[in-house]
C-alpha cells in the first residue's frame, strides 16, 4: 500500500485463481468495447487444484491485480493471533504500545487445521477438506516455492508496499519507525482498551434500534459513495453503459474537462437515483444466516453458535452451487453468467467452493483475500453477538475465510468487536479500542489504524481529518479502492473524530474518493449502531430503507428497517427471563 508496509510476517502468497471478473468494479471485464484497457497480455496460469479442477480464472487486467502484502501467518486457523493474554496485561516497556488487559482478539483453538472455528467444541459443516499442498504450489501463481516467491517479489504493487514502508514512510526503515511512534492509543482510548470485555459476563440486550441504526447507516453510506450510482447503473439495459464509456473515450481524446455520468436517455431513471448498492445487499445476505440461525426449529438439535455457523456454510455453499450451475451452462469458466454481482475476492472464493475447496483455502488461494467484502458483512454478523466483541470477532472470521485472509480477516474481526459493542450502548472510543485490539501491531491494517487513529486524536473535526487520511492512509498506487488495510482504518478513525455522529463521518468518508465504495459503507454501520435508528435522518431513512436488487437480484425489494425488526426478533431471552 502506498500508506502502508508489507506484512511482517508474511506467509505463502495465495495462489492467484484467475477470477471472473466483477463487473461492479469495471464494467470492462463485462463489455467486450472496453476489454483492451484491462488486456494484460501475460496472465499467470490458475493453479491446479488437486483432481485436475480449476478455480474461476481472474479477469485480464492490469498487473496491479494482486494485493502487495502478504497474507499474515494468522492464516492458519489453528495459530491464535499472537496478543496478550488476558492475565498477562501488557508491560509498559514501550510506552507507544497500546496496554490492554483483556484480550478479544484470540480465536478458540480450531478442532481441524483446515476448517474454520466450530463452536461449542463441535465440527462445522464440511465438505471437502482444503488441500494442504500450499507449499507445492509456491503462491502467487508459482508451480514450487522459489517460482513463486520470485513472482510475488516482482509484482509491481508488492515492490511498492515494500518501497514506501508504513505509515508513510519513504523507506521501510522509516515507515516502521514512523508507525512504531503512532502506536500509543489517543487519549481516552488507553483506558476503555483496559477492559475490552466489559459486557462478557452480563448477558446485554440488543438496545431498540440499535440494529435499525446499523443497516440503514451502512445503506446510507454506501449510497453515499460515488460508486453507488455506477452498481446501481448494472440495472439499466447494456447499451446505457456503453455510451458512457464512448463519452468518457471521447472526454479523454479531445481534452475535454466536461466529464460523463451514468445515464438513462430514454430509459425510466430510477435505477441511478440515490440509494444503496452492493454493500448493503450483502450485508442483507450476512443478515439471512442470522435469520435462519435464530429459528430454533431449523438446523436440527444445535447450540446457537453451531446454528448460525451452520447456517453461513449453508448460505454460501446454495450460492456456490448457482456458480457451479451456471459454470456448466458456459462454453468456460470466464463467461459464465452469474445470478450476482460481487467483489473479485467473493467470485473468487464461490469458485473455490464450486470446484471443491473449503475455507480457508477458498480465502487464502484468492487474488482479492485483503479486500474489505468481509468487513461488510461483519458488520451484521456482531447482531449475532450483541455485547461479546470476542464471539463477535470469532463468527466474523469464520465467515469471512470463505472470500479472505490477512488483513480481510483481521479487518472483519475488528469491525465486529467494534459493533458488538456499539450494538448494547458503548461509547465510540471504547469500540474502537476493542476494534485495535483485533489488529496486530505488525501487519498493515494494524499500522495503519494506529496512526490514523493518532491523526484523529489530533484533528479538528472529521471534515479537518479527511486530508490526512487522504495522504497518509490511502494509497494511490493500485487500481482499486478496496484494501481493508485502508478502509477500516478510516471508517474507525472518522467514528472517533465524529465522536460517534453518523452525520459528520460519513459524509467525511464519502470525501476520500479512492476509498469511497466501502469507506463511508463501514463508518456508517458503525455509527449508526452507535446512534441507533433515531439518529438517521428520515430522509436518508426513506431513500435507503429498500434494496434495489443491483448486486444480487432475488434481494429486490427487501426492507432494511423490516430486516432490522426481525434480527431484534431473533434476539435469545435474558437468562431467567
Amino acid at each position: 500500500m502506498g500508506a502502508g508496509a508489507g506484512e511482517a510476517t508474511p506467509a505463502a502468497e495465495p495462489t492467484a485463481h484467475e477470477t471472473s471478473a466483477e463487473p461492479n468494479e469495471a464494467e470492462a471485464f463485462t463489455e467486450s468495447d472496453e476489454a483492451e484497457a484491462f488486456t494484460e497480455p501475460d496472465t499467470d496460469e490458475a493453479m491446479a487444484e488437486p483432481g485436475g479442477q480449476e478455480a474461476l480464472a481472474e479477469p485480464n487486467e492490469p498487473t496491479a491485480m494482486t494485493k502487495p502484502s502478504e497474507p499474515t501467518a494468522t492464516a492458519e486457523p489453528n495459530e491464535p493471533t499472537t496478543t496478550a493474554e488476558p492475565s498477562e496485561p501488557t508491560t509498559t516497556a514501550e510506552p507507544s504500545e497500546p496496554t490492554t488487559t483483556a484480550e478479544p482478539s484470540e480465536p478458540t483453538v480450531l478442532a481441524e487445521p483446515n476448517a474454520p472455528a466450530a463452536a461449542d467444541g463441535g465440527d462445522a459443516p464440511q465438505g471437502p477438506p482444503a488441500p494442504d499442498d500450499d507449499a507445492r504450489t509456491g503462491g502467487a501463481g508459482g508451480n514450487d516455492p522459489a517460482e513463486g516467491e520470485a513472482e510475488a517479489a516482482d509484482h509491481p504493487r508488492r515492490r511498492q508496499a515494500t518501497r514506501t514502508g508504513g505509515a508513510g514512510g519513504n523507506n521501510r526503515a522509516e515507515g516502521e519507525a514512523e508507525a512504531g511512534k503512532n502506536l500509543q492509543p489517543p487519549q481516552g482510548l488507553a483506558e476503555a482498551e483496559a477492559d475490552t470485555h466489559p459486557h462478557r459476563h452480563t448477558h446485554p440486550r440488543l438496545h431498540p434500534r440499535r440494529a435499525e441504526g446499523l443497516l440503514l447507516g451502512l445503506a446510507a453510506g454506501d449510497a453515499a459513495g460515488w460508486p453507488a450510482a455506477r452498481h446501481r447503473a448494472a440495472r439499466m439495459p447494456d447499451w446505457t453503459r456503453r455510451l458512457t464509456r464512448e463519452l468518457d473515450t471521447f472526454a479523454e481524446q479531445n481534452a475535454t474537462t466536461t466529464l460523463p455520468v451514468p445515464i438513462a436517455l430514454n430509459q425510466p431513471p430510477e435505477p441511478l437515483r440515490l440509494g444503496p448498492s452492493d454493500d448493503a445487499e450483502w450485508a442483507a445476505f450476512a443478515a439471512e444466516a442470522v435469520l435462519r440461525a435464530g429459528d430454533d426449529t431449523a438446523l436440527g438439535d444445535l447450540s446457537r453458535e453451531r446454528r448460525t455457523r451452520a447456517a453461513i456454510d449453508l448460505t454460501w455453499n446454495a450460492i456456490a452451487g448457482e456458480v457451479a450451475a451456471a459454470a456448466d451452462r458456459a462454453p468456460e469458466v470466464e463467461s459464465a453468467v452469474l445470478p450476482l454481482r460481487a467483489r473479485i475476492s467473493v467470485r473468487a472464493g464461490l469458485g473455490n467452493l464450486a470446484a471443491g475447496l473449503r475455507p480457508p483455502a477458498t480465502g487464502h488461494d484468492n487474488p482479492h483475500y485483503f479486500d474489505d467484502a468481509a468487513c461488510v458483512r461483519a458488520c451484521v454478523l456482531a447482531v449475532a453477538h450483541p455485547g461479546d466483541p470476542r464471539l463477535a470477532a470469532e463468527l466474523a472470521e469464520f465467515d469471512a475465510r470463505y472470500t479472505q485472509d490477512g488483513d480481510g480477516v483481521h479487518g472483519a474481526r475488528a469491525m465486529a468487536a467494534a459493533i458488538a459493542l456499539a450494538l448494547v450502548g458503548a461509547d465510540a472510543g471504547t469500540c474502537v479500542a476493542v476494534a485495535l485490539a483485533e489488529l496486530p501491531e505488525e501487519t498493515e491494517i494494524g499500522r495503519n489504524t494506529r496512526h490514523a487513529l493518532k491523526l484523529a486524536q489530533d484533528a479538528e473535526s472529521a471534515f479537518a481529518l479527511v486530508p490526512l487520511l487522504e495522504h497518509q492512509i490511502v494509497d494511490h498506487v493500485y487500481s482499486y479502492g478496496i484494501a481493508a488495510a485502508e478502509t477500516v482504518p478510516v471508517a474507525l478513525a472518522l467514528a472517533l473524530a465524529s465522536d460517534g455522529r453518523i452525520a459528520e463521518a460519513v459524509p467525511a468518508a464519502a470525501c476520500l474518493s479512492r476509498v469511497a465504495d466501502s469507506a463511508p459503507a463501514l463508518a456508517g454501520a458503525l455509527t449508526g449502531a452507535l446512534g441507533g435508528g433515531e439518529a438517521i435522518p428520515a430522509t436518508w431513512r426513506d431513500t435507503c430503507r429498500t434494496l434495489s436488487g443491483c448486486a444480487l437480484p432475488r434481494l429486490t425489494g427487501t426492507d432494511l428497517v423490516e430486516l432490522a425488526e426481525l434480527l431484534e426478533a431473533t434476539q435469545p431471552p435474558p437468562p431467567g427471563g
